[in-house]
């Protein structure tokens, strides 16, 4: 019983909804809340160097489950096929 984590209910980041997940096991993304985007990501979705300042104040903010795997779907349609050379 120790073990167990109690459930939390929060918001999503990136699509505000609110759903219950478990501190070990809910995907995070590290927020600057000054900027309001990850440490390194500019306006133009471009990445940099982080600078030490940002990381320092940057808050890990939770990521709902149906986001993760919207992500990963973008993720997989944007990689390149594998070439397929027919003989």
């Amino acid at each position: 019983m120790a073990d167990e984590q109690i459930p939390t209910i929060g918001r999503c980041y990136s699509c505000k909804r609110a759903f219950h997940y478990r501190l070990a096991s809910v995907v995070t993304v590290a927020i600057d809340p000054e900027t309001g985007l990850p440490p390194g990501m500019t306006v133009l979705g471009t990445f940099r160097e982080p600078a030490p300042e940002a990381e320092a104040r940057a808050v890990r903010e939770p990521i709902c489950p149906a986001c993760v795997d919207r992500a990963r779907r973008f993720e997989e349609s944007t990689q390149p096929s594998a070439l397929r050379l027919d003989p």
